[in-house]
């Protein structure tokens, strides 16, 4: 269900761009502004990866400098019948993670400091497995198929605003001040779809994180703890960039309390409900209950550049994944 509506969803949008585009610029301008907006988006595709991590200062770790974290991510992707992907951990105390590249083969997972310490061995391994999910979905191509479009439908509505909207040549039947009614109203429409589209990636991405690492209430702990801890404590990488908040697997941003149309993540508790019933499903246990965080059970060295998860006694416990 969650791909049929993603691809409803897609056309929606696709009937959008093409209505507005013809009320505002007639068919000429359509084009012009699809080709724009192609050309920006194909570069962020190739691109994005890089420019996100460089933006968060990422720091790429391998086997050697983070041998139990790296491995935890390699363990996770060969269940997936994933490439090993990029690696790397972000210096920050709010727990969270996100999953970049243009495809499975040029993947890179993050995840921050954070995480590691507030999350047990096994909740870190849903959190990953959840990336994971997203980089087997290719959903870094369909939100860039979704940015594509509606960058296309905000430069029609520049169009609108800068030349008065509606072409002489194209029969619009609301005149200019309908056309430039609809360029305002437009753009506004695009959003709600593109962050509809984001929020059912993420639903997708649960349900892929849950089966690769076998333990949806893992998860579900971990999506609660997350988002307790985001309240309270800031990622000033993401405040200074708020366009890259729907990457994360919690919304790292603090005004974020209401699943709306202008969220671009689903509402933690209902994710949660959806694990749950998901682990009834796998006979997976008893149902989990939210609990405030705990002491984590992972730790990075502090002041070292290579800074990696010290073993501790979560990574010893038994886990889903090994």
């Amino acid at each position: 269900m969650n791909y049929f509506r993603t691809a409803m969803l897609l056309a929606g949008i696709t009937g959008l761009f093409l209505a507005v585009g013809w009320l505002v610029a007639g068919t000429g301008g359509m084009v012009v502004a699809f080709v724009m907006a192609a050309a920006m988006n194909a570069f962020a595709y190739w691109n994005s990866d890089k420019m996100v991590l460089s933006m968060y200062r990422a720091r790429q770790v391998d086997e050697r400098s983070a041998p139990e974290f790296y491995a935890l991510v390699r363990r996770l992707a060969e269940r997936a019948g994933l490439p090993m992907p990029r690696v790397y951990l972000i210096d920050s105390d709010q727990p969270n993670a996100f999953a970049t590249g243009r495809n499975p083969e040029n993947a890179a997972v993050a995840a921050t400091t954070g995480l590691l310490r507030l999350l047990s061995a096994d909740e870190v391994a849903g959190v990953m497995a959840h990336e994971l999910a997203h980089v087997k979905n290719r959903d870094t191509l369909t939100m860039t198929i979704t940015a594509t479009i509606a960058g296309a439908i905000g430069m029609l509505a520049n169009f609108a605003l800068f030349f008065g909207g509606g072409s002489r040549d194209n029969n619009n039947p609301l005149g200019g001040i309908g056309a430039l009614l609809v360029a305002l109203l437009a753009p506004l429409a695009a959003m709600i779809v593109q962050f509809a589209i984001s929020r059912t990636r993420e639903y997708e991405a649960d349900a892929g994180g849950a089966a690769i690492s076998g333990s949806p209430l893992s998860l579900a702990s971990a999506l609660a703890k997350i988002e307790t801890a985001a309240r309270r404590i800031d990622n000033h990488y993401a405040e200074a960039n708020p366009a890259t908040a729907h990457m994360f697997i919690i919304n790292p941003l603090h005004a974020h309390a209401v699943d709306g149309l202008f969220s671009t993540h689903p509402k933690t508790a209902n994710r949660i409900r959806r694990l749950q019933e998901i682990a009834a499903e796998m006979d997976a246990g008893p149902r989990w209950a939210p609990a405030e965080p705990g002491p984590g059970t992972m730790s990075a060295r502090a002041g070292n550049r290579g800074s990696v998860p010290e073993a501790g006694r979560g990574w010893r416990r038994r886990s889903p994944w090994g």
